[in-house]
């Protein structure tokens, strides 16, 4: 294995690198630099190439500015160049014989960050188990997102699909079966699957898919999404036009992101997703909640969930608030007015920021893949419903399933660079091995094993990942109950 690993894809050879046994192939483009006329539009096809092109070191990424000052919980790089829409591949086979199943994995950050070059995101362990790996490089915020006359809109939507169909025409040059891929992603990369199953063009690029802690706008319609465009411009003076902001450079473009995404008296909620997809009517037909519901989401297998105290932390920040901003986070997120003091009973004693915390966590993650699930039970669709409750010892963030905390025991990362950080010294491999085990078992087999059983409407079975993993009938009952209106 002392030789480079050489694949030739449709456009043109690409040269890897061994790290043990995994060969991977970093930052090939699978679009045209999205620059000039180009910064707005659908991806373009790169130009092939003859020569052998260097896929050693990870490609430039569209995130400019991570997450907040410090440190973020998932280590995620920004690397500067204009080639943004480019992927990495991890294969144990690269001779295009295998016919292994595929993984492909959209990152989070919100929709405005997160990045495809992490060293959580490392294929390796999914590679011992035989599981080709890509990771994916979108657009994100205002040049993914934001509607814009004169662009079309979800463009970075439109990345996700570029990139699937990409796999779909070159990966068993990589040693894949283009036959067996599953999408996952976690957060933002979570909505970008949901998102991607109500999207009827994608649909035929994957055969599974995965929802980590899965984040969708809501409300989404288009006229949402006509509505964030006029706050832009509302908030920074521009109009929302594709030629007006075509030449900005990447700090006024982040700049003007800031100020899209800030705080103020026109924010309903303390936290919300304001670039990110929405149903435009023709790439995405409908809301994405609607599209489960009527049925029309691709009815592939799906296993999804959320960690039990996703977003709690952001309490600490909101411990002066009032405690009516948790009904009305409830409410901007769905939930019916009747049902809310039933939720605010739920949790009596509990301070308003840790209230508003817990509401958070239930309107963006657990709330939503309760009705997901819910929906695609009465369709009779296979569906896998998880909730991740082991706490980190992580001194920093700890004792808490916060967010994020479950990637690296999906991915077997437990001493990738940082892990030990978010989760503590005594982060239990038999966990991770239990995690892992299952998604290496629905990635290959489309169920993740016989200790846990389908989501139906007779049981709702649900898995609960902590030291002793466990299945509890209707164990998110109160949740569901109170989204859904159906006693728990």
């Amino acid at each position: 294995m002392s030789q480079q690993p050489l694949v030739t894809t449709a456009l043109g050879p690409v040269l890897g690198a061994w790290q043990g046994e995994s060969a991977r192939f970093l930052g090939i483009p699978y679009a045209q630099p999205p620059v000039g006329d180009l910064r707005f539009a659908a991806p373009v096809a790169p130009e092939p190439w003859t020569e052998p092109r260097d896929a050693t070191t990870y490609g430039p990424t569209a995130q400019r500015r991570s997450f907040g000052d410090g440190p973020t919980i998932i280590p995620e790089p920004s690397i500067p160049g204009a080639d943004i829409l480019n992927l990495n591949v991890f294969t144990p086979n690269p001779d295009g014989a295998a016919g292994l199943p595929v993984l492909v994995w959209i990152h989070g950050g919100g929709y405005i960050a997160g990045c495809s070059s992490s060293p959580w995101y490392d294929g390796a362990a999914f590679n011992r188990d035989g599981v080709v790996v890509v990771t994916v490089g979108y657009r994100l915020g205002i040049e993914g997102f934001l509607h814009l006359d004169g662009a079309p809109d979800n463009r970075a939507v439109r990345d996700w699909i570029a990139a699937l169909t990409w796999v779909r025409d070159n990966i068993a040059a990589f040693g894949g079966d283009p036959a067996k891929v599953t999408i996952a992603g976690q957060s933002a990369g979570g909505g970008a699957v949901q998102t991607l199953l109500a999207t009827p063009s994608a649909h035929g690029l994957f055969r599974a898919a995965i929802s980590m802690s899965g984040a969708v706008r809501v409300p989404q319609s288009r006229e949402d999404g006509v509505a964030v465009a006029a706050l832009f411009t509302e908030r920074t003076g521009l109009p929302a036009t594709a030629a007006a902001l075509r030449d900005l450079g990447d700090d006024d473009i982040q700049d003007l992101q800031d100020k899209v995404n800030a705080p103020g008296p026109d924010a309903v909620v303390p936290i919300d997703l304001v670039l990110a997809p929405f149903a435009d009517g023709e790439l995405v037909p409908e809301q994405v909640h609607d599209a489960f519901r009527d049925g029309s989401a691709a009815p592939v297998p799906l296993m999804l969930g959320a960690t039990r105290h996703e977003f709690h932390m952001i309490g600490a920040y909101l411990a002066e608030a009032p405690i009516e901003l948790a009904g009305a986070v409830l409410a901007k997120f769905g939930v019916a007015p009747e049902a809310i003091p039933a939720y605010l009973a739920l949790h009596e004693g509990k301070s308003a920021g840790e209230l508003i915390g817990e509401a958070i966590t239930d309107s963006f993650f657990r709330g939503p893949a309760t009705l997901i699930a819910e929906a695609r039970a009465a369709h009779g669709l296979p569906t896998w419903l998880y909730e991740f409750d082991w706490k980190s010892g992580s001194p920093e963030h700890g004792p808490a399933a916060f967010h994020c905390l479950d990637v690296p025991f999906a991915f077997d990362a437990l001493h990738a660079e940082r892990a030990v950080e978010a989760t503590g010294p005594d982060a239990p491999q038999a966990l991770a091995d239990a995690v892992h085990g299952s998604w290496v078992a629905f990635i290959g087999t489309l169920d993740p094993g016989a200790d846990w059983p389908a989501y139906t409407a007779a049981d709702r079975a649900t898995r609960l990942w902590d030291t002793e993993p466990t299945v509890v009938p209707d164990a998110l009952g109160a949740v569901r109950g109170i989204w859904t209106g159906t006693p728990a």
